[in-house]
C-alpha cells in the first residue's frame, strides 16, 4: 500500500472550548487523500496510457446503499478513474449475481469489484464475496485476503480500519511500542484492525462481548479503537487520560426530541484524551477514499510489468 503520511498533511484541530482533546477531521484528511489519488491516477495515466476501473454491484433499491452507490461513483469519476455501475433487480438470482462476478473477474478493464452489501435475502453473501478474484477484492473481504494480511503478506485490506491507521499515523507518527486496544472483532473492521495495528508493531489486545471488565481493558490503551454498534458505550473513565481514541462505530439516536447521530464512544466525556475522532466527520469520511486507493494499488499490481518497462525507459 503506497504511504500516505507524506503525501497528506496533517488534519488535527482543536475541539470546542474547555474540551481538551484534538478532534482528528477525517473529512480534511479524506478530501487531501482523494486529491494525492487524483494526480497519482493522472501520472499512471501519462506513464500507461490506462487508469483504474472500478466496478461496483448494487442488488435491489435499499435506500442507503443507493446513496452510498451514487457517492462512490461521484468520486471514483473525481478521481480519474473509470466507473462501471451494474445495479440489478431485487429478485436477481444467485447464478445471476455470480455470472456478473466471473464476467468482471476476466474483464481487463476493471481492476476493482465491490459489491454492496446488504444482499436481498435470497443470496448468500458468503458465496458472493468468495467469487470475486482477490485481486480485483477492494473491500478486503475475501478469505484469502483476510489470510495474507494475517500472516503478513500484501493484501488488499477492508477500507475503514485502512482509514484508522491512516489516521493514527498522520497524528502519532511511528506506532511501534504503543499498547493498542481494540474493542469489537468484526471481520470487517476488528480482526483486520488488530492485524493492521501487529504490523505497525503495536502491542495489540483485543476486547469484545465476552471479554470480563472491558473497562480495565481500555484503560490500559495508548490507541483505543472501538467498533461494536453501541451508542456511547465507552465512557470517560474507561479511557487512559493522554490516548489517542479512533471511533469507528455510527449510531442514530433520539434525544430531546431529535435524532442524531453518534459513536461508540461517549464523546463529551472523552476531552481527556490526547485526540479523538468525531462523529460524524471522523472515520466515515475516510472510507471511500481508502476503496479509491485499494483500487489504484489493484490496478498498480495489475500493471506492474508495464510499469516496470516504462521506467526503465525513462531511466
Amino acid at each position: 500500500m503506497s504511504d500516505t503520511k507524506n503525501s497528506t498533511q496533517s488534519t488535527t484541530g482543536r475541539a470546542t472550548p474547555g474540551f481538551n482533546a484534538d478532534r482528528i477531521d477525517g473529512k480534511a484528511f479524506a478530501a487531501n487523500l482523494l486529491q494525492r489519488i487524483k494526480q497519482d491516477v493522472a501520472d499512471l495515466r501519462a506513464t500507461t496510457g490506462e487508469v483504474p476501473g472500478l466496478a461496483v454491484v448494487l442488488v435491489g433499491e435499499d435506500p442507503a446503499s443507493a446513496v452510498y452507490v451514487t457517492s462512490k461513483r461521484r468520486e471514483t469519476i473525481a478521481a480519474g478513474m473509470n466507473s462501471f455501475e451494474h445495479r440489478l433487480p431485487e429478485e436477481t438470482t444467485q447464478e445471476e449475481l455470480l455470472a456478473l462476478i466471473r464476467r468482471l473477474n476476466v474483464d481487463p478493464t476493471v481492476h476493482g469489484i465491490l459489491v454492496q452489501l446488504p444482499l436481498p435475502g435470497q443470496l448468500n453473501a458468503d458465496a458472493v464475496i468468495d467469487a470475486i478474484d482477490p485481486a480485483k477484492d477492494v473491500d478486503g473481504f475475501h478469505v484469502a485476503n483476510a489470510g495474507r494480511l494475517a500472516v503478513g503478506q500484501q493484501a488488499l485490506v477492508p477500507c475503514t480500519p485502512l482509514g484508522c491507521v491512516m489516521l493514527l499515523k498522520d497524528r502519532l507518527g511511528d506506532l511501534s511500542g504503543l499498547h493498542a486496544v481494540v474493542v469489537g472483532r468484526s471481520n470487517i473492521v476488528g480482526k483486520p484492525m488488530a492485524q493492521l495495528l501487529l504490523q505497525e508493531d503495536c502491542t495489540v489486545t483485543i476486547a469484545h462481548r465476552h471479554s470480563r471488565d472491558v473497562a480495565s481493558i481500555t484503560r490500559l490503551a495508548d490507541i483505543l479503537v472501538v467498533a461494536v454498534g453501541r451508542p456511547e458505550m465507552v465512557k470517560g473513565d474507561w479511557i487512559k487520560p493522554g490516548a489517542t481514541v479512533i471511533d469507528v462505530g455510527i449510531n442514530r439516536i433520539s434525544r430531546d426530541g431529535k435524532t442524531r447521530l453518534v459513536g461508540d464512544v461517549d464523546f463529551a466525556q472523552a476531552g481527556h484524551a490526547k485526540a479523538i475522532t468525531p462523529v460524524p466527520g471522523g472515520v466515515g469520511p475516510m472510507t471511500i477514499g481508502c476503496l479509491l486507493e485499494n483500487t489504484l494499488e489493484a490496478f498498480r499490481r495489475a500493471q506492474a510489468p508495464t510499469l516496470l518497462k516504462s521506467m526503465k525507459k525513462v531511466s
